[in-house]
């Protein structure tokens, strides 16, 4: 009987159990005690009654607390060492996560895994698509060498959403600065590598690199094919590879990819499907923003979703990419490249950049983007607007800022769609 599985070894209970049959004795003794107290009026009976009263209650309680921990952790692995409240605050924490909107992060590079670090403290139900068009760096080696679908961008995005801790995220991330062959490489993208060697299959890598770093959501290649980012510029030329086009640092009148008929993952269709809120951006608008939805299949399914879709516009401009585009530019050419349908609103940062950061972008040739945005609301798109920049050594974005405010934003959008 499976009653009985619960005294069998190893499983911990049965000292429990022990402990609160002795406390629930204790208290029995202390019952038939009592009545010979009241019948002798003894003191000494009255004041050993007492003393095994509090033994009993004291016994009961901790074989409970103890019981309830242990199928606490059984549900949900937790650090050993956390106080039996702090457990059950957590797996609140986190059945409250799960009750989260369904969002949809599209995008990639740092922009992508940023914006995903401050999207997880207000929901599980997370899905990033990420653009698979890097041919630089360590990825770009990854995929030369060994024929896979580059892996940093998703190794970023994986580590942005990881419950593990610290020293696991920072194993992940850990570069190799020494070493023929190594140099160069993170251990995350080894990582996934060999474990798609190993599975034979990309998917299943990042599904179990999942697991490894415990991530709130999911992560998804926005396509398995390999794919290469094609650029025309203004003058005439073009340029294929990620990596290029952003090396020439010319004026780009186009992208598309190739092939052009590659087909999405049917899980990040039916993601976008069934989302709440679809953000695009922050990040490079043609390298990886506009990648993901150049594949048809995606970008027909954030048209016909009912979702709230947001792009987040960069608080910067991008050298060799997107330099002295306006907020219009930027989503004038998201549009050029899609549909005039794919977003509802843009989010812009109205945060000033103090003096010492700008000149530190002077000289990289960028810029803040200039705020437009008379043209982007006569197009009927609405403005969200945020102070929601950091600076330290670079203007970034405080990710869970961003969704605070878009969570505002959706919460009238989506009573004022139900009225």
């Amino acid at each position: 009987m499976n009653f009985f599985k619960w005294f069998y070894p190893g499983i911990g209970i049965k000292r429990w159990i022990s402990l609160c049959v002795l406390g629930l004795s204790f208290i029995v003794v202390v019952a038939l005690l009592t009545v010979k107290t009241i019948s002798k009026s003894s003191v000494l009976l009255a004041s050993f009654a007492t003393a095994l009263l509090i033994l009993g209650i004291f016994l009961i309680y901790t074989s409970i607390k103890n019981m309830v921990r242990i199928f606490i952790r059984a549900l949900m692995p937790l650090n050993s060492d956390d106080p039996l409240v702090d457990i059950v605050y957590q797996k609140r924490q986190v059945d409250s996560l799960l009750r989260g909107p369904r969002i949809v992060a599209i995008g990639g590079g740092t922009g992508l895994s940023t914006l995903l670090s401050g999207v997880k403290n207000f929901t599980s139900n997370i899905t990033a698509i990420v653009t698979v068009t890097d041919t630089g760096g360590s990825s770009g080696r990854l995929r030369d060498e060994m024929d896979i679908l580059p892996p940093g961008d998703i190794r970023n995005c994986l580590v942005a959403l990881a419950d593990a801790g610290p020293l696991i995220r920072d194993l992940f991330q850990y570069r190799f600065q020494l070493g023929e062959g190594l140099k160069g490489h993170s251990f995350g993208n080894l990582f996934i590598t060999a474990l798609s060697m190993v599975t034979g299959d990309f998917e299943k890598a990042i599904a179990e690199s999942s697991k490894v770093l415990a991530i709130r959501g999911r992560v998804l290649p926005s396509t398995l094919e390999q794919v290469t980012l094609v650029g025309e510029f203004l003058d005439g030329t073009s340029a294929e590879g990620e990596t290029n086009i952003t090396d020439l640092g010319k004026p780009l009148r186009s992208i598309h990819l190739q092939p052009d008929n590659c087909h999405a993952r049917p899980e990040a269709i039916d993601a976008i499907g069934t989302a709440d809120i679809i953000l695009m951006g922050p990040g490079s608008l043609y390298t990886s923003i506009l990648p993901n939805l150049l594949i048809k299949d995606i970008r027909d399914a954030v048209l016909r979703s009912d979702a709230y879709k947001v792009y987040i516009l960069n608080a910067m401009t991008q050298p060799g990419e997107t330099a002295g585009m306006s907020a219009w530019d930027h989503l004038r050419v998201l549009l050029d490249h899609t549909d005039p349908r794919i977003i509802d609103a843009c989010f812009v940062n109205t945060t000033p950049i103090s003096e010492a950061m700008l000149q530190r972008y002077y000289e990289k040739g960028a810029a803040p983007v200039k705020l437009d945005l008379e043209k982007i609301e006569e197009k009927g798109y609405q403005i969200i607007k945020g102070n929601v920049i950091k600076m330290d050594e670079q203007v970034r974005h405080d990710a869970e800022l961003v969704m605070k405010i878009i969570l505002e934003h959706y919460a009238a959008y989506f009573k004022k769609m139900k009225d």
